[in-house]
């Protein structure tokens, strides 16, 4: 079975704000307590440091998985990578996602003193680092073991074909960025969902009926009675080329009653195949009442 409009929800936070310990582990136990599936820790200069922020999270929680969302793979090192991911799994339990993607933010190559690649060379990277876990954790001597068996399920996130195909063949969870093409470096813009929804049928075409879920990350969302005006709203602040009623339509906005948005979220499950949507921190509390309807639908 592909990824299909009647797999069950899954809701996760990527966790984007830095902070202190206290602070992060009150964040932590907030999203669990929300009722989300997955906490999620983006890979960006300035922010918390993935893996430890995981190990603390799991640390402080019981029940939610744990996932990067998603690692920039061409800063790491496939070897070091894998017992990085290896020994977060085993701190958590188990319970670890491992997300990773090819990057995209020149700026942040250039700050780290590292070559920006081409987006060919960086999906090498990432094709690198996809084969050689895959092969260090199939062998029974390697050490550290994650929790695992094989390591933890693979994200992986992007858009373009390459990277898509990629995914297809080797993750338990796709990312779709539902962002347009743009050059490459240039800040992401919000692709209508006409291009939304070529971008899936291109994967399930790839998939070949190998089962996998389907992931997008909500760009904005607001509970709200007034729908079209909040969409105005939103219109005269975006930059990019969408018209008011492509902004409507498009998955990565989010806008409306709770009800309104939950029967979103339903549409989108069947037009696109997205049964886990993830938001960023700022709209933890946001979405936490859609969260709970679905979860008692």
């Amino acid at each position: 079975m592909v990824s299909t409009g009647d797999r069950p929800f899954r809701f996760g936070v990527n966790m984007v704000l830095p902070g202190s310990r206290d602070e992060w582990i009150a964040k932590c136990r907030r999203v669990e307590e929300l009722g989300y599936d997955v906490l999620s820790v983006a890979d960006h200069l300035g922010i918390a440091p993935p893996f430890p922020a995981l190990v603390l999270a799991g640390a402080v929680t019981e029940r939610v998985r744990l996932n990067t969302f998603v690692l920039n793979a061409p800063f790491y090192n496939p070897a070091l990578l894998a017992r990085d991911v290896a020994g977060t799994d085993q701190f958590v339990s188990g319970r670890l996602e491992l997300g990773l993607g090819a990057g995209y933010v020149k700026e942040e190559f250039e700050t780290a003193g590292m070559p920006f690649p081409g987006a060919g060379a960086r999906v090498d990277h990432l094709e690198l680092a996809i084969k050689e876990l895959q092969r260090l954790y199939a062998d029974p001597e390697y050490a550290p073991q994650p929790a695992q068996s094989g390591g933890p399920p693979l994200m992986i996130g992007g858009r373009g074909d390459r990277l898509l195909s990629l995914a297809a063949e080797h993750a338990a969870t796709i990312a779709f960025s539902g962002t347009a093409k743009v050059r490459d470096g240039a800040p992401p813009m919000l692709a209508t969902a006409d291009a939304v929804e070529e971008r899936t049928r291109f994967v399930t075409e790839r998939l070949a009926g190998r089962a996998a879920e389907f992931n997008l990350l909500a760009q904005f969302v607001q509970i709200t009675d007034d729908r079209e005006g909040a969409l105005r709203e939103i219109h005269a602040r975006l930059s990019d080329t969408l018209t008011l009623e492509e902004l409507a339509e498009v998955p990565t906005v989010l806008v409306g009653t709770v009800e309104e948005i939950a029967d979103q979220l339903v549409a989108h499950r069947v037009r696109f195949g997205f049964s886990y949507f993830t938001v960023l921190e700022p709209n933890l509390e946001v979405l936490a009442p859609v969260v709970d309807l679905l979860c008692r639908r």
